[in-house]
């Protein structure tokens, strides 16, 4: 009797795992804090003209988007984004196992919104007028994205195949 009551307390029930949809929804929100928090601090020591709270611009008024409110909620805003832009991955890529992958992706994201969706943002100038600096510096943030969402994301997904791939090999063996 002491043996089942011992298993059911809580310091002996295992964890259950995140589930892998789970764990790519938390990587793209991470993903997009933290990529977007370095874009914003770039901003600020003048890597990049473009300001965290552009985002913001074609849908909201008043002078609280260019405070620390706009910001915050701009960065928040982005990694809510990039939850989106994680289960793209996670639908059509995360079988690569590779860094070109995620790097590629970067560079598609980084197209996409410099030159197909430019046109929403009035506070990013059309991609032929932007600094040298500027595109450098969101390239290589879009990229570092990329590789930070798609490496995570491929790499989850390599463990669970051999996850099953070991489980398959002791069913056969027994």
């Amino acid at each position: 009797m002491a043996d089942k009551d011992n298993k059911k307390l809580e310091q002996n029930q295992k964890e259950k795992p995140m589930s892998f949809l789970m764990m790519t929804v938390l990587t793209g929100l991470v993903g997009g804090i933290l990529w977007s928090g370095v874009g914003y601090i770039a901003h600020v020591f003048n890597f990049t003209e473009i300001p965290a709270n552009t985002i913001l611009e074609p849908w909201t008024i008043g002078d609280w988007k260019d405070g620390w409110l706009g910001i915050v909620i701009s960065i928040l805003l982005m990694g809510a984004i990039s939850i989106v832009a994680a289960l793209i991955y996670y639908a059509l890529l995360r079988r690569f196992y590779s860094i070109w992958i995620g790097m590629g992706y970067g560079i598609v994201l980084f197209l996409l919104v410099f030159l197909v969706l430019n046109p929403i943002f009035p506070g990013i100038p059309p991609f032929g007028e932007l600094e040298r600096n500027t595109i450098i510096t969101s390239g290589c943030l879009y990229i570092l994205y990329g590789v930070f969402v798609g490496y995570s994301i491929s790499y989850e997904n390599s463990e669970i195949k051999k996850m099953e791939q070991k489980a398959e090999e002791a069913d056969a063996r027994s």
